[in-house]
């Protein structure tokens, strides 16, 4: 099996978590309001078919290529063309003289599972994006390598996520390409609420060189509670945990629902449209409406996005106006360009914490802990599994029998190569493990309820623990 490009050694490690070169930013004196969209891309790793055992990894795009009469696999197809039609689409406006922006979240899953088809002209076309002249307007967001949803993740694993998408994408695009990814996009849209969960991962976040974070408007509150009084502007999530160190990155906060609509018919844009220059650490700065959408997923995406997208951008015209898209490290820098410092933004934290915070009289090991204890007696529906862009799923509720695999899997995992020495990141046998290490916590196999997808889990599990 050939294995994607997912670790490597101390230096090349030390180069890839380099701080990211400034890009070009806008001036948003003479700005109203500004907007930005995103595209999801994802893809699991599922089991293919085979004469016998084993059978082998493969894309779930390339199952559905091959099984096209089960249930919605059809639109296989499309979903193809999605995935690379999105440097046509921004080149064609760039051509024309037009100014249009977009961000991409791609799963490593996926990029190796186009890797694996061998379909190099999805990924050439991926390549065009990160180079000249599209560099410009799209801007790449990092994530966890397998879609996995951070606060049912091992907290070892979280940075192993991080860092295997950024090998990887260096290794398919160019050192100068990742040295541009500043933002992160976390899959499901989820936020630990975990005091210790969540300062682990804001560290990581920042060991890795990320400079802000997408959030779900509902999934964070003020200090005391509240919610966000303005939802558009940047804020500063702080994650203390409990022995009272603290960590915080900036994050930008996509409003409204999780619907793909909201970006296939580019709603944020019909949204900056109705909004007015905010005041903001001492200034005045135009907001930000900020969606996120699944790219290839449902009609609206794949049939009426990309007509919507232009037809946006021949509206906006060539020139600045008083409404311009910004993706979201442009618009940061250009707040920046107006003396609003990281230090200066509201700060905020995971919802649900202040409620953790009144529970907890001194920090000190395993305060958090004995917080939410307290705070469950009183409230046995207390909850810390629902912040993500949906509050009616848990990803962790009904599937002890793929969490209690994954956990084993993890422990066994840092049993076996903690100790080994970064010598040990090019060994074949480390990346063979850590590749079914980071397929065993994709979010699909607990998204779909019991059945065939957890037992693709336990699966993968079982074939990590032999790697061992």
């Amino acid at each position: 099996m050939d294995l994607p490009p997912i670790s490597g050694g101390a230096e090349r490690t030390a180069a890839i978590t380099t701080s990211a070169p400034p890009v070009t930013g806008a001036d948003l004196t003479q700005i109203r309001a500004a907007f930005g969209l995103a595209l999801h891309m994802h893809q699991p790793t599922v089991l293919g078919d085979a004469g016998g055992p084993p059978a082998p990894l493969i894309s779930n795009l390339q199952y559905m290529l091959e099984h096209p009469g089960q249930g919605d696999n059809h639109n296989a197809p499309v979903f193809l063309h999605c995935y690379g039609r999105v440097a046509d689409l921004v080149g064609g406006l760039v051509g024309r003289g037009l100014q249009p922006r977009l961000m991409l979240d791609y799963s490593g899953n996926l990029l190796w599972g186009l890797a694996q088809m061998g379909r190099t002209d999805v990924l050439e076309a991926l390549r065009r994006t990160t180079e000249p002249p599209l560099a410009h307007s799209i801007e790449w967001l990092g994530t966890m390598w397998s879609h996995a949803v951070v606060p049912s993740t091992p907290v070892p694993d979280l940075k192993l996520h991080m860092l295997a998408w950024r090998h990887h994408f260096a290794a398919l695009f160019g050192m100068p390409a990742l040295a541009r990814v500043c933002g992160f996009s976390a899959p499901e849209m989820h936020l630990p609420i975990h005091p210790d969960v969540c300062f682990a991962y804001v560290r990581a976040l920042r060991e890795c060189g990320y400079r802000w974070l997408m959030v779900q408007e509902h999934t964070v509150e003020n200090a005391d509670g509240t919610p966000l009084a303005q939802p558009r502007l940047p804020h500063r999530l702080v994650a203390r945990n409990s022995e009272g160190e603290t960590e915080s990155i900036t994050v930008l906060v996509k409003t409204q629902g999780s619907d793909t609509k909201l970006v296939g018919q580019m709603q944020p844009f019909g949204e900056a449209k109705a909004l007015d220059r905010q005041p903001f650490a001492g200034r005045v700065v135009p907001p930000y409406a900020l969606q996120i959408g699944d790219g290839e997923n449902g009609g609206v995406m794949m049939n009426e996005f990309p007509s919507a997208y232009e037809r946006a951008f021949e509206q906006l015209g060539p020139g600045p106006g008083p409404v311009v898209a910004m993706n979201g490290t442009e618009y940061l820098q250009a707040v920046a360009a107006l003396g609003a410092d990281e230090r200066d933004f509201p700060a905020v934290q995971p919802v649900s914490q202040h409620r953790i915070w009144r529970a907890l009289p001194a920090p000190g090991p395993g305060a958090a802990d004995r917080a939410i204890a307290r705070v469950r007696e009183s409230d046995p529906s207390f909850n810390l599994d629902r912040a993500s862009w949906t509050n009616d799923r848990s990803w962790v509720e009904g599937y002890g029998n793929v969490m209690d695999p994954v956990s084993r899997l993890s422990a066994s995992f840092h049993e076996r190569w903690d100790q080994a020495g970064d010598h040990a990141r090019d060994d074949p046998s480390y990346r063979l493990s850590l590749l079914h290490l980071l397929l065993s916590q994709t979010s699909c196999f607990r998204y779909w309820g019991q059945g065939y997808w957890t037992d693709v889990a336990q699966e993968i599990c079982r074939r990590g623990l032999l790697t061992l």
